[in-house]
């Protein structure tokens, strides 16, 4: 492990009841943001009642300045086509703050709410998940970041050598484009996955710029993170160029400290480890793993929302900011300023360059 950690990165999820009050995830977006936090994910799935969550998101966007914004969409029953160019426009709405956290639907009642094909095995789903990615930035790259030209003398508003097809052909799909939207400002917004469990993993490696996994442990969650970056290195990739996360759910209770704080990594909840303490304590918690190495950071998934995410932000992250533990303010304006992530080269216009 390296001598010298990288920075501390934090995000925080949103989800809870299901609310119909876009103001309700403003409020909480605008809180998450006081924080300096690097981003705020928002949960969904064809599964469950609730506002659809880029379009949420989005709403978000203009009553926001840095937090980086990350909803899921999954990638089964929908059009990779429309997928990309929904989260490309989250990125132009933001100014460079979109994310997308990719994830599948494996039920049969999510099938038939759309009666094009049956559920699938998680094996099938996720190399279905890995190929919309794929697609996904190659459509993000299929506009050159000055194929706009706006010549009004000649009339001409598109450089037609500098927009790219695709012609991708994936397990379920084919996908020919370019998109009707042009290049992100990010050039491809960030791209979040779950890497905890088969065959999820496989393709978080492969596709994603930040990986959640869920550990009880500091050394679990080191064992994740190397074999994640092993991955990612033997698909060509750099693993210098990955974040991995520890997705952790927080109580923080109705006191400032709970009797026995601490990390109960058994059934408690749903989605893995489970935090219960207070604030001081959760910092403490978070210090001790990030002085280890173990992680890039955490993702904090508060049970309670409109409850503990004010003690997150006034509390934890104060005093790790206090310690120097986390920044105090936002060096960059886009998601992958904050995650350290540069700005990736359009692989088009790499390869007519070499040409």
């Amino acid at each position: 492990m390296s001598a010298t950690p990288r920075p501390l990165h934090l995000a925080v999820a949103l989800d809870g009841p299901a609310r119909y009050d876009a103001e309700y995830y403003v409020g909480l977006s605008r809180l998450a943001e006081r924080g300096a936090l690097d981003f705020v994910t928002l949960g969904d799935s064809f599964a469950r009642p609730g506002l659809d969550a880029l379009a949420v998101l989005s709403r978000v966007a203009p009553t926001t300045e840095r937090i980086g914004l990350v909803p899921t969409v999954t990638t089964t029953h929908t059009e990779p086509f429309h997928v990309s160019a929904a989260v490309a426009t989250l990125d132009w709405v933001s100014r460079g703050r979109a994310g997308w956290q990719v994830d599948v639907s494996t039920t049969g009642a999510e099938a038939r709410l759309f009666g094009r094909r049956p559920a699938a095995p998680g094996d099938a789903l996720w190399q279905e998940a890995g190929e919309v990615a794929d697609v996904a930035a190659r459509l993000w790259d299929s506009w050159e970041d000055d194929a706009e030209i706006r010549d009004r003398a000649t009339g001409r508003f598109i450089d037609r050598n500098k927009l790219h097809h695709v012609d991708f052909q994936g397990s379920t799909f084919s996908v020919r484009g370019p998109s009707i939207v042009p290049r992100p400002p990010q050039g491809r917004p960030v791209i979040v996955a779950d890497g905890t469990g088969e065959p999820a993993r496989a393709a978080a490696a492969r596709h994603a710029d930040v990986v959640l996994v869920r550990a009880g442990a500091p050394e679990q969650a080191a064992a994740l993170r190397d074999d994640i970056r092993r991955r990612a290195q033997e698909g060509g990739r750099d693993p210098a160029t990955l974040r991995v996360l520890v997705s952790l759910v927080v109580d923080l209770g109705e006191s400032e400290s709970a009797p026995e704080p601490g990390l109960d990594s058994g059934p408690r909840l749903a989605g893995g480890p489970h935090f219960s303490g207070g604030p001081v304590d959760l910092a403490e918690l978070i210090t001790e793993w990030h002085a280890q190495a173990a992680v890039d950071g955490f993702h904090l998934a508060p049970i309670a929302p409109h409850r503990d995410l004010e003690r997150i932000v006034n509390g934890t992250v104060a005093l790790l900011q206090h310690r120097s533990l986390f920044r105090t303010f936002y060096p960059g304006g886009t998601l992958r300023e904050h995650l350290g992530l540069a700005r990736p080269a359009n692989q088009y216009a790499q390869a007519r360059g070499t040409a």
